[in-house]
């Protein structure tokens, strides 16, 4: 009974608390709050507030370790170690599940039918109903007892006329005399020979050089009711003198109604026909990492590498000045002269260009032709066939030289990409192969194996195998279609999924799992969403919490933000600004709130520029095919601020980072290893000088990384201190100021500033170098001030810090000022790379292009270049890249969110859907263009810009 109150009313049920106190690990100042439980919880916040910090690195760490120490030493040596975060105490804590941005795998046999484990349900579901046919001729395959296949003869129609034969002989050359003497031994009166029906007590020749088919003739019988046993004996007996074959002929097949003449039954599992034997399925046949069932082509990975000729040849060049360019990589004398010798002989002239050459000097120089070849080596007379420049670069393959340059990635042409075996592919349920399943889009798939009617021709036995199987694939499938994945295949390579969607996979995953009382803690699973898709995310996170958990998402995103049960706000600012909570309630209570983040949700602050810039000049893309874009031409202006926009899946990566950026590299920066699409015509980059493409990959992966090595800051830094007087009479040069280097870095820590331990069954633990107290440095070099600074304390100076402190020294303070301009300047000079978000790493190589001398002339590519950032920053950046423009720059961005797009001078929308409903440039123009025609394009991008313009 629930406890009341003296009025007799029932008391409300308190809510559950997680509660923090004295939380200070990185930039958090003694935090202490509390979080409800078994609530959706968003916390959010300027970038480098702290959030992270929060969430991850003390929330999920803590509940993380709480759970490894309670295991044994023993079980805590195979898990991961966490150290303990810099927290008081922790109250009320669950085992914590963390779902980040990491992408899922780099491994090329992982797709993401098998890192969800769909593919191993599907795998069992083959092996169990799957049909066997024969992979050579096409025709069903199976296996009978001597019982079944007595059943089946005697359901022939009486009066039936048969004629019962044991095959003994298929397609093979010989007399066999000693055969046909052994069947007259045993009794038997006839034989099928060829076709033609024999006496074995007749004389029979047969040519040794001819190939021959034999059946011995069994028994004729009549199918009735009085001749059931002696059909059955016969049967029995075809079956034990051909090893488990036997063959019927119905003669009067015609005038019964009979839809074929011969009938063919085995006990084995085998292709009478082809004369090929099958072993029983199993879920192994099904698995391209086990040699049962990969592709023995590929190996089972569904691509093969050949060499590329349009790599190895210049047809533009002549062989005397370096057409066959895989010549120069290796002993380039002895391979010129043998290869002009060779040319020499054959009439083949090395001074014209290698494309006007005859059709079949070409093909001898590329393959050989036998001829002999004398030329002269180190005074030695040498003789040697020429075996051409494939076969030179094959050899070069197998002994494992790079030969990447040189190299393409094809399908594979025996499993045409699908990595497995012929022998799995011929195995069908109702008409389709496992390929056919794995290669339809998710949301295709779902309501494939939501229609019964797809499965009505099992039998009740086969039915009864598959319903569990059946239940839980439809069951994961829709958990991947309701996070928004619909559109992705579960053949799809993991390596090519984004952070965003291995995410979504995961969260998918969770809910199948259907766990309680968990802790679910998310790095902006929004990533990557067109706000069409952000509603069903929002349902799923709700989903989760249903179940009975808490979900803990650091998030950006309006929408998300907005559908919170609790909000907990960073900041006020970022960096050492921040650390602080400055809001935690509902949305109500932060609608009246005045932070920052209030300020942007509500409409208090607006991200608007000015986006008018004319289209006069543009980059024309034509005859794209690839992934799933057929024949595209495309249109993007220069000088303007392009926005490529559209529905996850719709073909916006294909179309900039796998088309325009590799020809844009090869031509304007001249790079040597690039993928492009063939067929592809492009033109319009000449009027550009280079390009430059942002994506979020680290900075760097090791301690030493940091902001001011990357910017080239350090370098000027480092030059400023070995200009000392100090330095100067101590003969200090400027590798006496480096880090990397023996000298003047600490040799205990080498540099690193801290020494980890390994505590075995404990976990390794970070500590601070006590020789140099982590400044990285030896005292010698620390000795040696600028304007009273050591080089270690300027590292630890915050970017807005430096700048005050170098305003004098333009070269060093240029850089700083465009990492202000980014929104970084919270961040420390000398800070780890690897603690960098990828928001950051991104606008961290903006800053360096921005402090290159600037031709106003370059394109700009970006990816999603607002991931990770508040509202704040989105306003920052989007000026910074307006400013890119004003400067006479193009700049092309890949992007979902609203508050950027709607600045756009134009906008590229594709669609209509993702996967193979997309593909297409459904919608261009400025925003106010696509919002307004957007109910007759059907650009969801547009309907949801004419909510958002609508709001202003």
């Amino acid at each position: 009974m629930a406890e009341s109150t003296d009025t007799g009313k029932p008391l409300k049920k308190q809510k559950e608390m997680i509660r923090v106190y004295g939380a200070k690990e990185n930039n958090l100042k003694n935090i202490n709050i509390e979080i409800p439980k078994n609530e959706l919880v968003v916390i959010t916040g300027i970038s480098g507030s702290g959030k992270s910090t929060l969430a991850f690195s003390t929330l999920y760490a803590e509940g993380q370790r709480r759970y490894i120490e309670s295991l044994s030493s023993y079980a805590r040596q195979f898990l991961g170690r966490v150290g303990k975060p810099d927290v008081d105490k922790i109250e009320g804590l669950t085992p914590a599940i963390a779902i980040d941005q990491k992408t899922t795998s780099k491994n090329p046999r992982s797709t993401v039918g098998t890192i969800t484990e769909i593919y191993d349900y599907l795998r069992l579901l083959f092996a169990r109903v799957g049909k066997q046919h024969c992979h050579e001729c096409g025709k069903p395959i199976s296996s009978m007892s001597a019982s079944d296949i007595i059943e089946e003869v005697l359901k022939l129609p009486n009066g039936a006329k048969l004629i019962i034969m044991a095959p003994l002989v298929k397609e093979k050359k010989g007399t066999f005399a000693d055969m046909l003497e052994s069947l007259r031994h045993k009794g038997y009166v006839r034989a099928m020979i060829d076709g033609v029906m024999v006496r074995l007590d007749d004389e029979i020749e047969l040519s040794k050089t001819k190939k021959h088919t034999i059946k011995v003739v069994i028994d004729r019988v009549v199918v009735k009711e009085e001749s059931r046993d002696r059909i059955g004996q016969d049967v029995e007996k075809a079956l034990k003198e051909s090893y488990g074959e036997m063959e019927i002929e119905v003669l009067n097949h015609e005038e019964l109604e009979l839809d074929r003449k011969e009938y063919h039954y085995s006990e084995h599992l085998a292709c009478f026909d082809c004369k090929l034997s099958f072993e029983p399925l199993e879920p192994v046949s099904f698995s391209f990492n086990s040699p049962k069932g990969a592709c023995p082509a590929c190996d089972g990975l569904g691509i093969r590498y050949a060499i590329d000729l349009k790599k190895v040849i210049d047809p533009e060049l002549s062989i005397e000045k370096g057409a066959v360019k895989i010549m120069y990589g290796f002993n380039k004398s002895y391979y010129t002269k043998f290869l002009n010798a060779f040319c020499e002989q054959n009439g083949i002239d090395i001074t014209v260009p290698y494309g006007e050459l005859e059709t079949h000097q070409q093909k001898a120089v590329l393959y050989g032709n036998g001829s002999v070849t004398d030329f002269t080596w180190k005074r030695h007379k040498l003789k040697r066939e020429w075996p051409g420049v494939v076969k030179f670069a094959h050899d070069m393959f197998k002994d494992e030289k790079d030969m990447s340059e040189y190299m393409t990635e094809k399908v594979c042409d025996k499993c045409h990409g699908h990595r497995l075996r012929p022998r799995s592919l011929a195995v069908k349920i109702e008409g389709k192969n496992i390929a056919d399943i794995i290669d339809m889009p998710i949301e295709i798939s779902y309501a494939y194996f939501a229609d019964e009617k797809n499965f009505s021709h099992l039998t009740p036995q086969q039915k009864q195998i598959a319903e569990s199987i059946l239940k839980e694939i439809h069951e994961r499938l829709f958990f991947l279609y309701d996070v928004g994945l619909g559109y992705i295949t579960l053949s799809r390579d993991a390596r090519t999924i984004s952070g965003g969607e291995a995410q979504r996979i995961r969260i998918a995953s969770q809910i199948g799992s259907g766990l309680t009382g968990v802790m679910y803690v998310l790095d902006e699973p929004s990533i990557g969403l067109h706000e069409r898709d952000t509603m069903k995310l929002i349902r799923t996170l709700n989903s989760l919490r249903d179940k009975g958990n808490t979900v803990i998402v650091v998030e950006h995103d309006k929408e998300t933000i907005l559908a919170a049960d609790y909000i907990v706000d960073i900041g006020p600012g970022a960096g050492d600004y921040g650390g602080e909570i400055v809001f935690a309630g509902d949305v109500k209570k932060l609608a009246k709130a005045k932070t920052l983040t209030a300020e942007y949700l509500f409409g208090k602050k607006e991200i608007a520029y000015s986006h008018d810039k004319p289209q006069e000049e543009w980059i024309e893309i034509r005859n794209v095919t690839l992934n799933n874009i057929q024949n595209l031409d495309a249109k993007i202006p220069l000088h303007n601020f392009v926005c490529i926009t559209g529905v996850s899946g719709s073909g916006k990566s294909s179309l900039i980072l796998q088309t325009l950026l590799p020809v844009a590299r090869e031509l304007l920066n001249h790079a040597k290893k690039v993928n492009k699409v063939d067929g592809v015509e492009i033109n319009g980059l000449e009027k550009l000088d280079k390009v430059i493409y942002l994506d979020q990959s680290p900075i760097g992966r090791t301690p030493r990384s940091n902001p001011a090595t990357y910017t080239g800051i350090m370098d000027e830094i480092r030059k400023l201190f070995s200009q000392t007087k100090e330095a100067e009479l101590r003969g200090y040069k400027i590798g006496r100021f480096s880090f990397n280097v023996k000298g003047g870095r600490c040799e205990k820590c080498q540099g690193d500033g801290q020494i980890k331990i390994e505590m075995h069954f404990l976990p390794d633990v970070l500590v601070k170098c006590d020789a140099c107290n982590g400044t990285r440095y030896n005292a010698q070099t620390l000795e040696v001030l600028y304007k009273g600074k050591s080089i270690a304390d300027v590292l630890a100076m915050s970017v807005g810090e430096a700048l005050e402190f170098f305003k004098a020294i333009p070269a060093i303070a240029s850089r700083l000022k465009t990492l202000t301009a980014v929104g970084l300047d919270y961040i420390t000079l000398g800070q780890n790379a690897t603690t960098l978000s990828g928001g950051e790493a991104q606008r961290i190589k903006l800053s360096k292009e921005l402090s290159r001398k600037d031709t106003g002339n370059t394109l700009y590519i970006l990816d999603e270049p607002t991931t990770g950032l508040h509202f704040a920053d989105v306003d920052r950046l989007t000026g910074v890249l307006h400013n890119l423009v004003e400067l006479g720059n193009s700049v092309v961005v890949i992007e979902h969110n609203l508050d950027m797009i709607k600045n756009a001078d134009y906008i590229i929308d594709m669609g209509p859907e993702g996967g193979n409903k997309g593909g297409l440039i459904i919608a261009t123009g400025s925003p106010e263009e696509v919002a307004a025609n957007y109910k007759k394009t059907g650009s969801y991008t547009g309907e949801y810009l004419a909510k958002e313009l609508a709001e202003k």
